[in-house]
């Protein structure tokens, strides 16, 4: 047998000649199904959220705080009340119940009432039968603001003033290992600095809010945590969590919890209050004021080394940015100090972190939330330490890469597969792409774009590499759960489940897990809402493992089902029989018969629950058990610099990853590639501007997300597949941890090409810029 590399990177066996060859299956687990739904989003006529519509609908605006920090002396509605076509204007003396909301700690007020903490905060709504007239309604409502002094600075909220009750410090983590007296023969320091990086969905934040008779109300919107928005609504607008509901509409991408509760709040307050539907579709603005970005965070590092390039000990001090409020900058936080050292092994650690909360934009859940900030630290600190080595800087990390059986600095051990070798190996050994000057014909694009302004006598081409992890599911006790149905009616088969697909092909892989066990090729997925079972939040790669665990043990009962009656009839047991390719066959032969003729006239179903193993929460000194699983990647970058102007171009990208099993082979390949791609984004381009607390730009214009000519070729050159036993399929989280990676390998590429420090993203020209060349 020979291999060769198929679509994903993976390696497909190539028969010898004379082998009978199997016709390939075109369902179930390992073949590249296409999503049902993507005729439709193509062609443009998938229902997303702001193409929601209802019988008599009026309009919401939300009046939003053009300050960052500010006393609230007045608010006076009674223009925006008067005004032709407006119905209703809600504060915060509208709201019923809970004033103050959070996903981790309500903290976060539906409406400013006191005080505004940032920039874009909630002041007011308005509903009106024209979207026109809410907004200009909107904006008359006057509001009388003594402008206080913002702390911007994360290192003077210390020392300031409190911004909240809740005081400027959301958590501290002094991550103890190890020896703290040792010292290694060579050391490195490095100070790094990360932007703040927003989700910038494909679609803004829209919804529908209508109201219902029993006086419950029904949010339409494009949520990736149902139960947890339902029970946040509830609580706001003093119901019972059975009189509201929550419908999940088409989810136009997401990076994670993307949705503003912000926004969802005073929608249903609206309806509430007029006994209408009420629709808002937030602005692009709108959209970058009042969701999450990723933490900007200051990191300072010391790495210990013998003279080997064996690693002795890693200090760190690691600052979050909270932004105004907690948010999930707690869970944030805890991932960046307990990778903080990265895959590798450090016998002696000592992390100390803080998440503070500042008059900035507010922080959360990111892909690669944490993570990514430490890798391009630690990743930046590992190249300093191979060029005072004189080592090279794969060679430094071979000698150090973590594997299985090895500890994390909390004391966890890894229990899971981590082919960190390997991986490094792998896109250390793929070949580089060919200079200019090795291939004349090619047409060369220079940094800058086409003909770049700059001189190609000035361009140096560098190459860098990366490794980064992440962790899956949540972590620190945080209780994992999802429940599936699954129900047979004849030859048709649909999953109730309420896992969001928010573009990483969660109702795909349910598709191919029913194929798969029951041998039934039409499968349907259920449209999502609050009365099913809660599966938790779409993030962290969660939905393959806990809602797919849910939904093949679901399929695995009804398979029972199916087959006892047949395996009774012959005498055998249900384990003796196999469903292949919509066949059921018996071990010896005897038995063989369709799954359509098996099920004929019956209605099967089954309902299941994943639960995964539990984790604990950190202990005073960062130690504990707390999660489940980790993922893990290399990368190797390849730009070309304009040394003079600074400009960077990203040549090529060489992904190797491990994935556990793959599920979806293109499908998977995708994902990485869009992972890749938003790594770009934060190593070159992407950043949330302020000044003083107040966003500048917040719009596509001013936020430069990467296009299609800023991301080179992507080769995943090695998928290693080996299960991880205690997740359902063995497949592991595959979008996070190349995001995680790729900032670190474009910044080291950078480095290789200029000799520069390269320590903060994105990645300035004017870090790129050698006053000197030659």
């Amino acid at each position: 047998m020979t291999g060769i590399a198929d679509g994903a990177g993976a390696v497909t066996a190539t028969p010898a000649a004379g082998t009978p060859v199997k016709t390939p299956s075109t369902m179930g687990l390992g073949v590249s199904l296409p999503p049902t739904d993507s005729a439709a989003k193509t062609s443009g006529t998938f229902p997303y959220a702001a193409d929601l519509w209802a019988e008599g609908l009026l309009w919401a605006a939300v009046l939003r705080a053009p300050h960052p920090h500010a006393r609230i002396r007045s608010i006076d509605t009674k223009q925006a009340v008067e005004m032709p076509g407006v119905r209703a204007v809600v504060t915060h003396t509208d709201v019923p119940g809970d004033a103050s909301h959070g996903r981790r700690v309500a903290d976060r007020p539906v409406f400013a009432k006191d005080l505004v903490r940032h920039h874009g905060e909630p002041i007011a709504a308005v509903a009106a039968d024209h979207p026109d007239t809410a907004r200009l309604a909107a904006a008359a409502i006057a509001v009388e603001y003594e402008v206080l002094e913002p702390v911007t600075d994360p290192e003077q909220a210390f020392s300031a003033e409190p911004l909240h009750p809740d005081g400027n410090l959301v958590r501290h983590i002094p991550l103890s290992f190890g020896d703290p007296d040792v010292v290694g023969e060579v050391i490195v320091e490095g100070l790094y600095r990360i932007g703040r990086q927003d989700p910038a969905p494909i679609g803004a934040e829209a919804g529908l809010a209508v109201p219902r008779p029993d006086g419950g109300v029904e949010i339409y919107t494009a949520s990736t945590d149902p139960h947890a928005d339902r029970d946040l609504a509830a609580a706001c607008f003093g119901l019972e969590p059975e009189r509201v509901k929550v419908v999940v509409t088409g989810v136009p991408g997401a990076m994670g919890e993307r949705e503003d509760p912000g926004m969802q709040l005073p929608l249903g307050l609206l309806a509430l209050r007029t006994g209408h539907p009420v629709k808002l579709a937030a602005t692009r603005e709108e959209s970058f004021l009042g969701h999450a970005h990723r933490h900007p965070t200051l990191l300072r590092y010391r790495h210990h080394a013998d003279s080997q390039g064996k690693l002795v000990k890693v200090e760190a001090q690691i600052l979050l940015d909270a932004g105004a409020y907690a948010d999930s900058s707690a869970d944030t936080l805890a991932a960046a100090v307990s990778f903080a050292c990265g895959p590798y092994v450090v016998p002696h650690a000592f992390i100390e972190g803080w998440a503070v909360r500042t008059n900035n934009p507010p922080s959360g859940h990111v892909r690669g939330e944490g993570a990514m900030q430490v890798c391009a630290a630690y990743e930046g600190q590992m190249d300093k330490l191979a060029a005072k080595l004189g080592l090279d800087p794969v060679e430094l990390r071979m000698r150090n890469v973590m594997a299985t059986g090895d500890l994390l600095p909390t004391g966890q051990t890894v229990t899971c597969p981590a082919p960190v070798a390997e991986l490094l190996q792998a896109v250390r050994d793929a070949p580089l792409p060919s200079l200019p000057k090795d291939d004349p014909e090619e047409e060369w694009l220079l940094p800058g774009g086409l003909e770049g302004a700059g001189d190609p006598a000035a361009v140096r081409r560098g190459v860098g590499y990366a490794l980064g992890m992440v962790h899956m599911l949540g972590a620190e006790g945080t209780d994992e759960v999802s429940t599936a149905t699954v129900k047979v009616t004849g030859p048709v088969a649909t999953v109730i489940c309420a896992a969001v697909e928010t573009g990483q092909g969660f109702t795909t892989l349910a598709r191919q897990i029913v194929q798969d066990v029951l041998g039934i090729e039409e499968v349907h997925v259920a449209p999502i809402d609050t009365d099913q079972p809660p599966a938790g939040p779409a993030s962290r790669g969660r939905h393959t493992w806990v809602s797919g665990g849910a939904v093949e043990r679901a399929a695995k009962m009804v398979r029972t089902q199916l087959l006892q009656p047949l395996a009774h009839k012959f005498g055998m047991s249900t384990e003796l029989l196999t469903i292949a390719d919509g066949k059921i066959t018996s071990y010896d032969g005897v038995l063989s018969t369709t799954v359509e003729e098996a099920l004929e006239g019956k209605e099967l179903w089954a309902t299941a629950q994943c639960r995964p193993h539990p984790t604990e929460p950190l202990d005073e000194t960062g130690q504990g058990d707390a999660f489940v699983g980790l993922a893990y990647c290399a990368v190797r970058a390849v730009v070309d610099v304009d040394i003079e102007i600074g400009a960077v171009r990203v040549v090529d990208m060489t992904v190797a990853q491990d994935v556990g099993r793959v599920l979806n082979p293109r499908q998977l390949r995708t994902r990485i590639e869009a992972g890749v791609a938003q790594g770009i984004g934060a190593a070159l381009t992407e950043n949330l501007r302020t000044s003083r607390g107040v966003v500048r730009h917040p719009d596509l214009t001013g936020y430069a997300l990467p296009t299609a000519l800023d991301v080179p070729d992507i080769h995943i050159v090695k998928l290693v597949e080996e299960r991880d036993v205690v997740a359902p399929f063995g497949a592991k989280a595959a979008s996070a941890v190349p995001v995680v990676t790729t900032p670190a390998a474009v910044a080291a590429a950078v480095r290789a090409a200029t000799g520069r420090p390269v320590n903060r993203l994105p990645i300035r020209p004017q870090a790129a810029v050698v006053n000197n060349r030659t």
